[in-house]
């Protein structure tokens, strides 16, 4: 018998590893070795692991056989199909990988933000159909309008898939010039120039220190009060406020709009555009709002975000920061007793409010500052005491 060398490959397909558009056709061949006695006879195809028909087979000669691949659709991987020339026991000679695609769309709709003017962080959609069937990168490029350099983003997939963030070394009062390549093996699309200042662009972090509380023993009021930006303190600005609240037991937030004024140093001012009712404080550096209107005896989620605008003077609109984390507070119970209502219904009523003001009693003493957990654990208590409550009524009921 003929000796092989341990270096020699099996078989060699060619063409190896190609890049086909949707719907091209292939004619593959797989030769073997003359190191191995196997001939055309011997081998069959896979594609991606399914055994392809005999009838799309040739022999080229006593031991090359080509398949024909007709109207290829996308490969299913973006690292490619498999197609593999196989020994007739199932052994694997030869592979090679198909790249069946598309080339890049342009990308379209940049938007960019920049938190507190340090950094700027950008976003886009890679096209119109998008979906490519071919692994596709995209690269981030920004330079200064009038000088220097093409600069590259580095940090990819901070803000999702198709986004990328600069951290530092951004001037401000100079436009930049922004834009997105994709490229792939088919190609190379870049998106049309986004021009924008940092200035027309910030956001902040959410208002701190939302604080929300009882006006006295008015029953259908609360008062939130909230500080304006801290990293914003040292620059010229305008700020916009809205407030949201929700009911305890409801999951639709209902939205109030807050105008405000020019503000340095954290000071921010302005009126309420509420109900007539409700009534706006001024708090010095501090900004505030009277919610009215409200339901007696009921726990209200509330939430601020804060929109920094003409900063220096920009004309733009500026971009509203995320909510800040929920704060509770409950309005104080009704005195008056409605008609008709049931003794023990009033009792249980009483006895449920001294529970939810322990409640939130433990949680300001335990568990101050983690108020996503707060909340999460209210809400999980408060399902568990109606059902703990209509459960005692059940077995109290006589037959």
């Amino acid at each position: 018998p003929r000796s092989v060398s341990p270096a020699a490959d099996p078989a060699v397909i060619s063409p190896q590893d190609p890049t086909l558009l949707i719907g091209s056709s292939l004619v593959a061949t797989c030769t073997v070795s003359p190191d191995f006695p196997l001939r055309a006879e011997d081998l069959y195809w896979t594609l991606n692991g399914r055994r392809l028909p005999a009838a799309s087979y040739a022999a080229l000669g006593p031991s090359t056989l080509s398949v024909a691949l007709a109207r290829l659709n996308g490969s299913r991987q973006q690292s490619g199909d498999n197609l593999v020339c196989h020994s007739r026991d199932g052994g694997i000679l030869a592979g090679s990988c198909l790249y069946v695609g598309l080339p890049p769309e342009k990308p379209v709709n940049i938007t960019c933000w920049s938190k507190n003017m340090k950094d700027l962080t950008c976003k886009w959609a890679p096209g119109t159909e998008g979906e490519t069937f071919l692994h596709t990168n995209y690269t981030l490029k920004y330079k200064r309008r009038w000088y220097g350099q093409d600069n590259t983003c580095q940090e990819y997939h901070t803000a999702g898939t198709y986004s990328c963030h600069i951290p530092k070394d951004l001037a401000l009062f100079t436009p930049y010039e922004i834009w997105v390549e994709a490229s792939n093996r088919l190609g190379v699309a870049v998106s049309d120039v986004v021009m924008l200042d940092i200035l027309d662009v910030v956001t902040t972090d959410p208002p701190s220190d939302v604080h929300v509380s009882r006006v006295g023993d008015l029953e259908d009021q609360l008062s939130v009060r909230w500080s304006s930006p801290p990293a914003l303190k040292d620059f010229l600005f305008q700020a916009k406020y809205q407030i949201q609240y929700r009911v305890e037991d409801s999951s639709e937030w209902k939205v109030r709009g807050h105008g405000g004024g020019t503000a340095r140093g954290g000071r921010g001012r302005g009126r309420c555009h509420l109900l007539p009712r409700q009534v706006v404080d001024d708090v010095g550096n501090q900004t505030s709002c009277r919610l009215a209107g409200l339901r007696p005896g009921t726990v209200y989620f509330v939430q601020v975000r804060c929109n920094p605008f003409s900063i220096y003077g920009s004309k733009k609109a500026g971009i509203w920061s995320d909510w800040s984390n929920p704060t509770a507070a409950s309005t104080p119970r009704s005195e008056r007793v409605a008609g008709g209502c049931d003794p023990k219904g009033g009792e249980q009523n009483t006895t449920l409010r001294r529970e939810l003001k322990q409640f939130f009693g433990w949680v300001k003493k335990h568990a101050y500052g983690c108020s996503n957990l707060g909340i999460k654990l209210y809400d999980q208590w408060r399902v568990w005491l109606q059902k703990s409550h209509k459960t005692r009524n059940q077995v109290g009921k006589e037959p």
